[in-house]
């Protein structure tokens, strides 16, 4: 189910930045509650400059995202898991520890 949902929220998000030039949005991990009834994704963003605007926009289009995401899956799964999206900033942290290993 995880994966399912990872795969398919990186499609939809794939789709909606590609009219945004230079903007890359990746799900990185995506977590089930024990009932499936909430789903936490993880998104990495580039450029991570643009983080906060970009989850910001994320968050204000939770519904129709979840909408699209149940056009996708709403055959093998019954039940739609609300969504709640978080800030992967691992990649940042490395490039950041990478940087300071270098000097």
């Amino acid at each position: 189910m995880e994966r399912l949902i990872q795969k398919d929220l990186s499609e939809i998000f794939l789709l909606q930045t590609k009219q945004m030039h230079g903007v890359m949005v990746s799900v990185t991990n995506v977590k089930m509650s024990p009932d499936l009834g909430v789903s936490k994704a993880y998104l990495s963003i580039f450029p991570s400059q643009r983080g906060k605007e970009i989850m910001d926009n994320i968050n204000m289009n939770k519904k129709s995202i979840r909408y699209e995401l149940g056009t996708r899956i709403g055959k093998q799964i019954r039940r739609i898991p609300e969504l709640t999206f978080f800030l992967d900033d691992s990649i940042d942290y490395l490039e950041n520890i990478d940087q300071l290993l270098k000097h």
